[in-house]
């Protein structure tokens, strides 16, 4: 009895999924940028490696403009590094945030920021990580 139903509940037809959230995302960025409080931090860039997650309000996306072009993500980044010296690698994750929510359609973002050089050679990298959502 149970083979039948199951039989019966293959036979119709699926629903059809309905994308609610596109993740989109940059993993391992590298920028260098003025960054750092301390004085031998100072007038000099230093490598960040950069992880960006987005949730976009996009389905059914077959064109660019249907959703964020993740180069956008990387200019932004970049565009940060060069304003000038930041002291905390917070900031940077912050200013990157809100660059992504300059499309409306981005409703959260997630933004990691690692120093490689930070507490080199007793680490691989030392950072932060903030989500930020739409308010």
């Amino acid at each position: 009895m149970a083979a039948a139903s199951l039989a019966e509940n293959t036979a119709a037809p699926a629903p059809v999924a309905r994308v609610i959230v596109t993740k989109v995302f940059v993993r391992a960025l590298k920028v260098d940028a003025w960054i750092g409080v301390y004085d031998h931090e100072h007038g000099r860039r230093q490598p960040l490696v950069i992880d960006v997650e987005l949730d976009v309000a996009a389905s059914h996306c077959e064109r660019i403009g249907d959703t964020v072009n993740y180069e956008t993500i990387g200019e932004s980044a970049r565009a940060i590094a060069d304003e000038g010296h930041i002291d905390l690698v917070e900031t940077f994750a912050e200013r990157l945030a809100q660059a992504c929510f300059a499309d409306a359609r981005v409703t959260r973002a997630r933004v990691r920021v690692e120093k490689p050089l930070a507490l080199a050679p007793h680490a691989a990298a030392a950072g932060v990580e903030i989500t930020a959502v739409r308010a």
